[in-house]
């Protein structure tokens, strides 16, 4: 199915979660797929707000591997690759998160520093609707592929490329890259992250088309 809105997303998820679905009694577990740029972010917060107080956002970002730790690995000159990041941790999280009775300590990220903050944010029991972001959730090599069991529902966030380049690169240089360095980022390593993220929207069970 393709949906046009976070409204029509919102209220896929509603469905989903309900009781005619037999999840009432559970946690349901919403993944929120995109490449660089393409808003998912930004539409996670907004699925988050629109479902209430039930819901809760879990940023993959958060599982980032600490920049010295990228740099001991040779890596840091393609931060957000998918071996950049604390693949089995985010993976160990999302598992116990699918836990009702647990509370769950997640963690942030930066953007400042571009640095995982820890313990950021408890995903308590009261918490029903979880909606986790990120680029990498359907994927399906390098630990992964772990991630997708893990979801009940999975939407990939669809941008028109020249719309999320030109976002790309103003978020780059919103946190302190100069223009130059900004697009050569965009077109370099988060382009091709982009190339990967996309060879993984057939895998997606709805696209949030935004245009």
């Amino acid at each position: 199915m393709i949906l046009t809105s976070v409204a029509a997303a919102a209220a896929l998820i509603r469905d989903a979660a309900g009781p005619a679905a037999g999840r009432a009694s559970r946690r349901l577990v919403v993944g929120l797929v995109g490449a660089p740029g393409a808003g998912k972010s930004t539409a996670a917060r907004q699925l988050v707000e629109a479902l209430g107080p039930s819901a809760a956002l879990v940023g993959m970002d958060g599982w980032h591997l600490p920049q010295s730790r990228l740099v001991e690995l040779g890596r840091r000159n393609r931060m957000g690759a998918s071996d950049t990041f604390d693949v089995d941790g985010f993976v160990t999280a999302l598992a116990a998160i699918r836990n009702d009775g647990e509370t769950v300590s997640v963690p942030g990220f930066d953007r400042e520093i571009e640095e995982p903050v820890p313990d950021a944010f408890a995903i308590t029991p009261s918490f029903r609707n979880i909606v986790v972001e990120g680029n990498y959730l359907l994927h399906d090599a390098g630990g992964w592929e772990g991630v997708a069991p893990l979801l009940d529902l999975s939407l990939f966030v669809r941008l028109d490329r020249d719309i999320r380049m030109r976002r790309l690169v103003e978020r780059h240089v919103r946190f302190g890259k100069t223009p130059d360095a900004a697009a050569a980022w965009a077109n370099g390593p988060d382009e091709a992250n982009a190339r990967l993220v996309e060879a993984t929207e057939s895998r997606a069970d709805h696209i949030l088309d935004l245009g």
